[in-house]
């Protein structure tokens, strides 16, 4: 596989799917890591945050406080 290629796949979706078994065996792990996130991973981001309490508005006009 070309360098070109396995960007592309990393980065295209519907291309990395066309591959074959064999093209994929060769196509080394994402350095970006994953490319998606679970349910678990996002049932603790609130407004953005990850386990924050800030509400939107007030993270932005108050200095950032909660």
């Amino acid at each position: 596989m070309s360098l070109d290629q396995i960007i592309r796949a990393w980065k295209d979706e519907e291309f990395r799917n066309s591959l074959t078994v064999d093209q994929l065996s060769q196509l080394p792990a994402n350095p970006a890591g994953l490319l998606e996130l679970t349910d678990e991973a996002l049932d603790g981001l609130v407004a953005g945050m990850a386990g924050g309490s800030c509400l939107a508005a007030s993270c932005f006009t108050n200095g950032g406080g909660n």
